[in-house]
């Protein structure tokens, strides 16, 4: 059921692709708090100490999400997939930022709890999982956007299934699949590293 919020995300983002410069403004009080949301969920993910907080992620992703001129958007799920995408890239930069070391000092690997069921022992860190997916995107594109919508962009089965235009039993088949293929890789980088 498409709710009237939905309904009047979707129309606002028909007429952002129309040249409407105002979409964007009219967008932002819609979706933030879904977005924040989700922000908040990746960051409890991650390490204790980490300094960038959800509102900061959010604005960070939402500033990158109106510089998408060549977007066309389709309606709220396709958004928020984009914007899951964004959030991931700007977690997956701090991470590379954090873990520079310019001065001789240890890396310090930050985690996603909610990777726990893909490797046996423990979480693997940020930045493996970030060269895993892009690893199974190579040769299972669907399965890995299937794993990024779910992780950072917290979009269930139904909503994947209806953003890639794929069935909910689908979605959770390739779930399954790609859940057994990372714990595989992120097994043999921790076993070889």
């Amino acid at each position: 059921m498409v709710t009237a919020k939905q309904s009047n995300v979707t129309q606002i983002l028909r007429d952002w692709n129309e040249g409407d410069a105002d979409a964007p403004a009219q967008l932002m009080p819609l979706v933030y708090e879904e977005l924040r949301r989700r922000a908040a969920d990746c960051l409890r993910r991650e390490r204790r100490d980490h300094t960038l907080q959800p509102t900061a992620l959010v604005h960070e992703a939402y500033v990158k999400l109106v510089e998408q001129n060549r977007a066309q958007w389709k309606d709220r799920a396709h958004f928020c997939s984009v914007a899951a995408q964004l959030m991931r890239r700007i977690l997956v930069k701090y991470a590379e930022a954090h873990n520079a070391d310019k001065r001789g000092g240890q890396l310090k690997k930050i985690y996603l709890d909610e990777t726990r069921e893909l490797a046996q022992e423990r979480a693997p860190d940020l930045l493996s999982l970030d060269d895993a997916l892009k690893s199974l995107a190579v040769s299972h594109p669907r399965e890995s956007e299937i794993v990024e919508l779910k992780f950072f962009g917290g979009l269930n089965a139904k909503e994947i299934g209806e953003l890639l235009n794929v069935s909910t039993k689908t979605v959770l088949r390739d779930w399954q699949f790609a859940k057994a293929w990372l714990s595989r890789q992120l097994a043999r980088e921790e076993l070889y590293g």
